[in-house]
């Protein structure tokens, strides 16, 4: 294992299309939710502990083995939302070429075939992470974190937050971060025993509302 492939994957320049995406910041300046660094922090802390722990956990469950397709349709439960679901296959589609070309893998080809319009973009995240060698808590830590760093860099163009105050918000969701990700890991390794059921299904309702309501925006800054 090279943990140092965990900064590739984790970077925000690799070119996994996650620029394009709010994480549903976007909806939430707009409707005032998000209006300075104090309310992105209460914003990203809900993300995480919904979005961001049912991602972490599906991702990991990748990498320890679970058929994706069991993932996909577990992550498609879990996705009320008709345009996050569209936007987290896009997400994975854009990914899993991504990967690809970077770790070469016959599992990564075969979900490519499986899946041509994308499979949701956390199950590819742990194929990818498995297929660079890494852990479960290495693909836990990149999703989850992949849930906040998304919204605090699109606050940073939505709002002209100052970027030292969004980092600060990452910063200081470092603590919840970490048991995210351990709850996701000890979730993902019950799924062998209790099948994908074992995995979190946390809720956020709001999130999906707000998803619906942005993709029908004819002007928009982002995708999602």
């Amino acid at each position: 294992m090279s943990r140092a492939a965990l900064l590739v994957l984790a970077d925000g320049r690799f070119p996994a299309g996650g620029h394009a995406h709010s994480g549903g910041a976007e909806a939430a300046v707009k409707a005032g939710r998000i209006t300075g660094a104090q309310s992105l922090e209460s914003f990203c802390r809900g993300r995480l502990h919904t979005a961001g722990l049912v991602s972490a956990a599906l991702a990991a469950a990748a990498v320890l083995g679970v058929p994706p397709a069991e993932l996909d349709a577990a992550a498609d439960a879990r996705t009320p939302s008709p345009a996050l679901r569209v936007a987290a296959r896009k997400l994975g589609r854009q990914l899993t070429r991504a990967a690809r070309a970077t770790w070469p893998s016959s599992e990564l080809d075969a979900l490519a075939r499986e899946f041509p319009k994308g499979a949701h973009q956390p199950v590819v995240l742990g194929l990818a992470a498995r297929a660079a060698g890494l852990e479960p808590l290495d693909a836990a830590y990149c999703a989850a974190y992949e849930s906040v760093s998304g919204p605090a860099s699109a606050t940073v163009r939505l709002l002209s937050l100052d970027p030292f105050d969004a980092t600060g918000v990452l910063a200081r969701l470092t603590q919840d971060l970490d048991r995210v990700a351990d709850l996701a890991v000890e979730a993902a390794r019950k799924v062998a025993d209790e099948g994908t059921d074992a995995l979190p299904a946390a809720s956020a309702p709001l999130l999906e509302i707000a998803a619906e309501l942005h993709a029908a925006w004819p002007v928009r800054l982002f995708a999602s």
